[in-house]
């Protein structure tokens, strides 16, 4: 199902998409194009929406028989979310990765896609077209980030994890609970920013985890791909792999290698007990 043609097609798609609706409004929106949905923290701009309406499009072209699970359409239709755990292979889209950051003006925002099928992750695109980074990630066939591949290596020996976790205020008491785990002597821990950026810069090696307390498809499925197939692990907090259509144990990690992403789900689950 994924062969380089498509790759690029799908790189292209995103890259030409991000050009004519995401960056011309960057720094540049009107108090009018931006509006919440939860709460004020939860953020949606006219960016987002055209974004992935045009996206949805090119992508289904791209794929005939695909379906797709957006992160501004399940808003608007959470049926739709149930995509993942049907038959058809389905696009996964976060327009707009970071809408605060992108809001405020920032450079941290990227846009992500995925392709998944009967609940495993195929390919991962991440475009931070602020940043100048493309990633692209194939299920076994290893992370690129602008044409040169990822290598997640190790954290340094006797150093404090370097660790980006859900922020406190979008959290609830069990999940602070959790995640005051990875507060002390061990762990260097600081609020995410965009989940795609976390991703890549574990994938890039200068993160060393996350730790997530939420499971939106859109905002993981690129990005666990690009961090395993640069040789990262990832795992929720009862030892199981995250799954794309819900359900996990909660909070989960990514991390650089394998006996990273147990050391955080360790601490985690001493909180839980």
């Amino acid at each position: 199902m994924i062969d380089d043609e498509l790759m690029a097609a799908v790189e292209e798609a995103v890259r030409e998409t991000v050009d004519a609706e995401v960056v011309p409004r960057w720094r540049q929106l009107a108090e009018h194009e931006i509006t919440a949905k939860s709460g004020s923290h939860d953020l949606v701009t006219v960016a987002d929406q055209r974004a992935e309406q045009r996206l949805s499009e090119r992508l289904r072209r791209l794929l005939p028989g695909s379906a797709v699970v957006g992160e501004e359409t399940v808003h608007a239709h959470p049926a739709t979310y149930g995509a993942l755990t049907g038959e058809d292979p389905v696009w996964i889209i976060d327009p707009i990765d970071g809408t605060r950051q992108f809001v405020a003006g920032d450079e941290g925002f990227c846009t992500m896609v995925a392709l998944a099928h009967h609940g495993e992750t195929l390919a991962g695109w991440i475009h931070a077209p602020a940043l100048g980074l493309t990633a692209t990630a194939r299920r076994g066939g290893g992370a690129l980030l602008d044409g040169e591949p990822l290598h997640a290596g190790s954290p340094r020996e006797g150093e404090p994890l370097r660790v980006a976790v859900s922020h406190p205020d979008y959290t609830d008491a069990s999940q602070k609970r959790a995640l005051s785990g990875l507060r002390g002597a061990v762990v260097e821990a600081r609020s995410t920013g965009s989940a795609g950026l976390e991703y890549l810069a574990i994938a890039r090696g200068r993160l060393d985890a996350v730790a997530y307390t939420w499971e939106s498809a859109w905002d993981h499925a690129a990005g666990l791909l690009t961090v395993t197939e640069a040789g990262g692990a990832h795992s929720t907090v009862d030892g199981a792999p995250f799954r794309l259509a819900g359900g996990n144990a909660l909070p989960f990690t990514a991390a650089r290698d394998g006996e990273t992403a147990r050391r955080i789900v360790g601490l985690l689950r001493d909180q839980n007990d």
